[in-house]
């Protein structure tokens, strides 16, 4: 990827979130009329995989991932079965699935499984837009420790 955003849903296709780490998640932007919000995902983005020796280096960068108009949020993480100390929870892929209404609006039902701990996320919501929030770094870990993360804001 060459481009530093940000990146809409009309991009979607072109936007890989293989091991994309999730360090927060809030609600914000609330309509009340609609009962709906928007999902702010805080996340080390991937922007480059690339093999190196016996390994990968990656190209992470904090950003912000945010679903406008979020309805029917469910949130499935499991922490304790695998007795897993609290981290940064993994998403596996992010799937989507077309809606239109009878009035003619249209919308996607969204689905990202989490692959650390087991869990997922699920709701519908118009869109999204990714942006990043600070500087890319290159590094041998899939996500970024709070201190690198700072760094790189």
């Amino acid at each position: 990827m060459n481009s530093l955003g940000p990146w809409t849903t009309e991009d979607f296709d072109s936007l890989a979130w293989h091991d994309v780490h999730v360090h927060g998640l809030r609600l914000t932007s609330f309509n009340e009329s609609h009962g709906s919000a928007d999902l702010v995902l805080d996340i080390d983005y991937i922007m480059k995989w690339e093999s190196s020796g016996n390994g990968f280096q990656f190209t992470l960068c904090p950003a912000e991932l945010v679903f406008h108009g979020v309805f029917g949020l469910k949130v499935e993480l499991d922490y304790a079965t695998p007795t897993a100390g609290m981290c940064p929870f993994s998403i596996h892929a992010i799937e989507r699935e077309p809606l239109a209404f009878p009035g003619g609006s249209k919308s996607f039902r969204w689905h990202i499984p989490i692959n650390w701990p087991h869990g997922s996320l699920r709701f519908e919501a118009a869109g999204f837009r990714l942006t990043l929030v600070g500087t890319p770094v290159v590094h041998s870990r899939q996500s970024l420790s709070p201190e690198q993360r700072t760094r790189a804001a």
